[in-house]
């Protein structure tokens, strides 16, 4: 059997969405399945698969999937691709949507021009922040900031960001035992007041060009350590996220755009 997708990103945060709203054909084994497509040379390609359901709680629910096939709680660039999907497919005329998740319910908030979703703001919630942390990996310690977005991360500051600092020493944390479902790991770089860069290795998917769920993180992070104050643009590899910690209501807001890379069929 053939089943209908769409390759999606967010600032090239890349998935394979499924629609199970409108597809009548189902993934019997949505792991395996994520695995095989996010191959880059073998598969479609990309950071993981996302499936589209019917929700009884809410507008739509999502349930992602990483590229090494584990199910993740929530994922910051692909709920929007989410909301440009289902606006643009015309299964829905909201600008303003409930998106159910395994870290709860995200609202989200379409920014539409000429009938085209350009870029979505998402209301994360709000983060949980553990202090004063450390870990050592290979003689090196690392002091860190534990955020949950819904999902785990580990914030380190640094003077400066490299390919060996996050390929070397981001999956060693990733899988450390202090983390028993593993996190997710952003090295951060403070530029000033209202400029954070990061780049991020993602659980269960390596580094990937953005993460926004890490990018609320280390936004997090850098407020709750007075490196910077409450609104800031996170510089990413796959270009720049608007995110702020609203003080008076605690949660976290993100906005940034969303793009289709194409669409086509795959044998299930």
């Amino acid at each position: 059997m053939k089943i209908k997708f769409l390759k999606m990103h967010g600032l090239g945060n890349d998935y394979v969405f499924v629609d199970y709203v409108k597809n009548k054909v189902k993934i019997k084994n949505p792991s395996q399945f994520a695995k095989r497509i996010s191959d880059r040379h073998l598969g479609i390609g990309s950071d993981g698969l996302i499936i589209i359901h019917p929700s009884k709680k809410a507008d739509f629910r999502m349930r992602i999937f990483n590229a090494d096939g584990s199910e993740g709680e929530m994922c910051g660039n692909g709920i929007r691709c989410i909301g440009k999907y289902v606006y643009e497919k015309g299964i829905t005329n909201k600008k303003i949507l409930k998106i159910e998740t395994l870290a709860g319910i995200k609202i989200l908030e379409l920014n539409v021009a000429n009938k085209k979703v350009k870029s979505v703001k998402v209301d994360m919630g709000e983060p949980h922040v553990e202090f004063g942390k450390s870990i050592a990996i290979e003689n090196q310690v690392f002091d860190f900031t534990a955020v949950s977005m819904g999902n785990p991360h580990c914030v380190i500051f640094v003077e400066n960001l490299s390919d060996e600092l996050v390929n070397k020493y981001g999956p060693l944390i990733e899988n450390d035992s202090m983390f028993p479902d593993r996190t997710n790991v952003e090295f951060v770089k403070v530029m000033d007041k209202n400029n954070i860069e990061m780049r991020v290795w993602e659980r269960g998917s390596n580094e990937t060009m953005a993460c926004g769920t890490g990018a609320c993180a280390a936004v997090v992070a850098s407020i709750a350590n007075r490196k910077t104050g409450r609104k800031l643009n996170v510089k990413l590899l796959g270009g720049v996220l608007k995110i702020e910690w609203n003080e008076k209501t605690n949660h976290v807001l993100m906005t940034g755009p969303v793009e289709t890379a194409f669409e086509g069929e795959v044998e299930v």
